[in-house]
């Protein structure tokens, strides 16, 4: 009799057994669930392209705030730069995607137009904060080829930069310095109002490649 008996609970005891292994592993899968890696969110291209105007953003302001450039700066050097002053935070309401996808284009081009002017005036006079300024300008050709390519997901077009006016020949470092200054402080604005529009213009993006 107790033969028997312990041929019938053999196979409940088993049983039981897998019954509690099961309940414990149900009871751990909320735990395996929240360790498991979240997969990571791929920036879109308008991410890339505001993250990287953010960045030289970063680089102009660590390059206005070296002693080299502490200085008062003569205004209106420069008289091919884009024009500012229309551009407002209002305004980024109401931009339109593919005009000024190529504007912030043919600008950031006029731009990197005098940056390397002004690198090659730099060196004659042995500029200290040439390395940084190597930098930014690799930066900026590398936010331009991120538009560009931008744009042609979207079709914009692309403008013909205006042709810069620079200033004659700087025979003093006094002079480089103040140009210097004078650029800088221009394209800080310019790259605040372009991060600005990148993010304003994301969702436009969005339902042009739908």
């Amino acid at each position: 009799m107790s033969l028997k008996l312990s041929r019938i609970s053999l196979p409940m005891l088993l049983d039981s057994s897998s019954s509690l292994l099961f309940s414990l592993l149900l009871a751990q899968l909320p735990v395996f669930v929240s360790a498991s890696p979240v997969p990571h969110r791929r920036p879109s291209d308008m991410d890339r392209l505001s993250n990287q105007t953010k960045h030289l953003m970063k680089l102009t302001q660590e390059l206005l705030k070296e002693h080299s450039f502490d200085s008062d700066v003569e205004p209106h050097r420069f008289t091919s730069l884009p024009e500012m002053s229309n551009r407002s935070a209002h305004s980024l309401n109401n931009l339109e995607l593919k005009p000024t996808l190529s504007q912030l284009h043919a600008d950031l081009k006029l731009y990197e137009h005098h940056f390397e002017w002004l690198n090659r005036v730099s060196k004659k006079h042995h500029h200290p904060a040439l390395p940084k300024l190597v930098e930014m300008i690799k930066e900026m050709k590398s936010l331009i080829n991120l538009l560009h390519c931008q744009m042609l997901r979207v079709e914009a077009p692309r403008l013909t930069p205006a042709t810069p006016s620079l200033p004659p020949h700087l025979p003093y470092q006094f002079d480089v310095l103040q140009s210097s200054h004078e650029l800088l402080q221009h394209f800080k604005l310019f790259c605040d109002w372009a991060y600005r529009a990148f993010l304003s213009l994301k969702p436009k993006v969005n339902a042009a490649v739908q």
